[in-house]
């Protein structure tokens, strides 16, 4: 029986997609390039689609033959999504879901509560100031004053430590190349500063009488981080340079990373620095703030250097608390004595276990909040000074959890969302952990978030390795095998995939859709040996994971390969495309966005070999071969049937280059052995907008209806043929 109704609803759901016919595409010319890749020979008829090799850095980087080859595809998708049935109201429906307002942690300074906020129809969060955490809000910042067209993001912001003054980056279109602002709170005043360069990492003295901060000494290198102190009053070009990036001629390995970063105690003695050495491993040492700014002298003294294993801290009063994977994949906590930080005179605080991973730690007065990952989803635990625990934070469930603290009080807030849960933000006393905590801000929902069910699974992969998985879905869903099904995943770069809010799904799962996500290894949640799992050579146990996920949930009767989609972005993305390449008998849709794709030569385009890492490159006899062999875009099989696929790019994505979409996209077409009148092969590249950060609500609504109404055609859940295909 259970065959038959498989049967029909691949059927139904072929019938479905049928019912909407797509013309053929534009043409796309073929180049053939050839070459031999450490003893590999390789033939791209599509490296034309890269655009500009004189500067490959550059975002975009097209040339006018490749603009208007994208102008064609960018006109052919909106052709065939446009007019399927009842894109209109799909898109109305969504709309509200998409207008759910969002709302930040709030920094404290004082009795001064910053924090942003987006509501309704607003293209981008603006910042706000309560004095008191009951106050009224009072507006600081709104991007649509800045910037009408709703393209310019609020990146960040830091205020000073007495309230007065609030530090802000700005970016616009997505490019994520932030500019440093500061305004004057009480008064509204734009000071006349600017710094540019891709502005991050903040702090600021004390006594707001300067600031370090982190930037590009040039926008166009992304391998030109640099760590350097502003003094209030002077020219940014005066600014004292306190780390720099290597250059290749210096360290050809540690000139590809992400670089130095710093991190400034509160009373501004000290300094924590880093230099990222790999994906999750770094140099650290202890400065002394004062001193430098003071002198220019900086003398680092040593944490880890060298060491296989990652280091971050926060100072509370005299000392250091710090969080290091150095001999403990799942983390650990210390207590360092800035003035003697010899290891030897380091205090174990929190030990390393087997079940918990060590996210991070934060501190309050007289409490250490230790931020941990438990079987995917987050806990926190409170210690005092010396290591004694004080119990656990109380979080309304399972699911995802951030935290704002100060030093100097025990206030603290709460943010907490799940699948069914809302964003929402808390007031807590860390001095009570057992007490109920306040409501400070929840937006509202106009969906009742009790009609969903959430349930995690574990699942056997391919080598037997055990892998968890959440499912959610309306309850009292019924395990026939027909149910419409969103399988989505990341696994990589430490990255932990946990419980969170999204209103968008409840129209899926009102159309009797199912969601799953699965913890695949490269992911953070199950400490550093999981995420090593899944990377270099590694890497094909994340797209088994993956697989073995789609056949769980085909095994278990949520549903079949004609009622099956996958998504994913970025390295997401990549993990589609594996999916799509090696096992496209599995899947009705696939959505691709954002991807790396082509692994031969991913490494010289943007901020790419900051991956190098993670994935490895093909400039390493040692790394090809298992590079070679996943690389989605060398394993497009000519007459292979693929499901549909929809890519998507971004013109101004400041991290993968939009060309493997486009190479992808031509490739696939080339291939395919699908009817592409049923089942195409689409691409949208988005000219307004980058990697997906500071996309503006209006063009994130015109997205997830693209999406979402490709799935629905696909899956067969268009009107008048949802029934059908159940």
């Amino acid at each position: 029986m259970k065959l038959i109704a498989l049967a029909l609803a691949a059927a139904a759901a072929a019938s479905a997609a049928a019912a909407v016919t797509v013309p053929p595409p534009p043409p796309t010319k073929a180049a053939p390039v050839k070459e031999v890749v450490d003893g590999v020979p390789i033939v791209d008829d599509y490296r034309w689609l890269e655009g500009n090799d004189e500067n490959p850095r550059a975002m975009g980087a097209m040339t006018p033959e490749v603009a208007a080859w994208t102008e064609a595809q960018n006109a052919y998708t909106r052709s065939i999504l446009d007019r399927l049935p009842a894109r209109k109201e799909l898109e109305a429906k969504l709309r509200p879901l998409m207008q759910v307002g969002s709302v930040s942690l709030p920094y404290m300074r004082g009795d001064r509560y910053f924090y942003s906020k987006r509501e309704g129809d607003q293209n981008q969060a603006s910042i706000y100031v309560r004095a008191g955490y009951k106050g009224t809000p009072r507006l600081l910042l709104d991007p649509a004053a800045i910037d009408p067209s709703g393209l310019t993001t609020i990146a960040w912001t830091n205020p000073s430590r007495d309230g007065k003054l609030l530090a802000y980056g700005t970016f616009r279109a997505g490019d994520e190349r932030a500019t440093l602002h500061v305004l004057e709170v009480d008064g509204g005043r734009t000071l006349p500063l600017t710094i540019g360069g891709k502005v991050s990492s903040f702090d600021w003295l004390p006594d707001a009488s300067g600031f370090f901060y982190r930037n590009l000494s040039d926008v166009e290198n992304p391998y030109s981080g640099q760590v350097r102190f502003h003094r209030m009053g002077t020219e940014a070009s005066q600014d004292l340079l306190v780390i720099r990036q290597l250059t290749p001629a210096e360290n050809a390995r540690l000139a590809h990373t992400f670089g130095p970063f710093a991190g400034l105690s509160k009373d501004g003695r000290w300094l924590f620095l880093a230099y990222s050495t790999g994906t999750n491993t770094n140099d650290a040492w202890i400065a002394y703030a004062r001193k430098f700014v003071a002198t220019g002298e900086l003398v680092k003294v040593p944490i880890s250097v060298g060491e296989d294993g990652q280091s971050s801290g926060t100072f509370a009063g005299d000392t250091l608390y710090l969080h290091t994977t150095v001999g403990a994949p799942n983390g650990r906590v210390f207590a360092v004595d800035p003035q003697h930080p010899d290891r030897a005179g380091w205090k174990l605080l929190v030990p390393e276990r087997k079940d918990v991973v060590i996210q991070s730690i934060t501190a309050g007065r007289g409490v250490l909040a230790v931020h941990e990952i438990v079987a995917a989803h987050d806990r926190y635990e409170l210690y005092d000074p010396q290591g004694r625990p004080l119990g656990e934070l109380k979080l309304p469930g399972l699911g995802t959890a951030g935290l704002s603290t100060d030093e100097d009080r025990s206030e603290a807030y709460l943010q907490f969302t799940s699948f069914n849960y809302p964003s929402t933000i808390f007031r807590v006393d860390l001095a009570h952990p057992e007490a109920s905590p306040e409501l400070w801000e929840r937006p509202q929902v106009p969906v009742d978030p009790s009609t969903v069910e959430v349930e995690q699974v574990w699942y056997p992969s391919k080598d037997g390795t055990r892998v968890s998985m959440f499912i959610a879905h309306k309850k009292g869903l019924a395990h026939n095998g027909r149910n419409p099904t969103l399988l989505t995943g990341y696994g990589g770069f430490d990255i932990s995939e946990k419980p969170t809010f999204s209103p968008t799904l409840f129209q899926w799962f009102d159309a009797g859709g199912v969601f799953a996500l699965p913890n695949l290894r490269g992911g953070g949640e199950y400490g550093e040996a999981w995420h090593r799992a899944g990377m270099l050579a590694r890497k094909q146990n994340v797209f088994d994971d993956f697989i073995a996920a789609a056949e769980y949930l085909i095994q278990a009767g949520y549903t079949s390969p004609a009622k099956l989609a996958i998504e994913g972005g970025s390295n997401g993305g990549l993990l589609t495309g594996a999916a799509l390449t090696q096992r496209p008998d599995l899947f009705a849709a696939v959505i691709c966005a954002v991807p790396l794709l082509d692994m031969v030569r991913y490494q010289n385009f943007l901020m790419a070999r900051y991956w190098v890492p993670e994935y490895g490159s093909s400039e390493d006899k040692d790394q090809m071969p298992f590079l070679y062999a996943y690389s989605p875009y060398h394993h497009v099989k000519p007459g292979t049937k693929y499901p549909a696929v929809l890519l998507t790019a971004a013109e101004n994505d400041a991290r993968v280059h939009p060309s493997h979409a486009r190479k992808m996209t031509a490739l696939l077409r080339a291939a395919d052995g699908s009817d592409q009148s049923r089942k195409p092969i689409l691409l949208w590249v988005e000219r307004d907008a980058g990697h997906g950060s500071g996309k503006p609500l209006s063009l994130r609504i015109r997205d997830q209806a693209d999406q979402r109404i490709f799935l629905l055609w696909q899956l067969g859940m268009l009107p008048g043929e949802t029934q059908t295909a159940r």
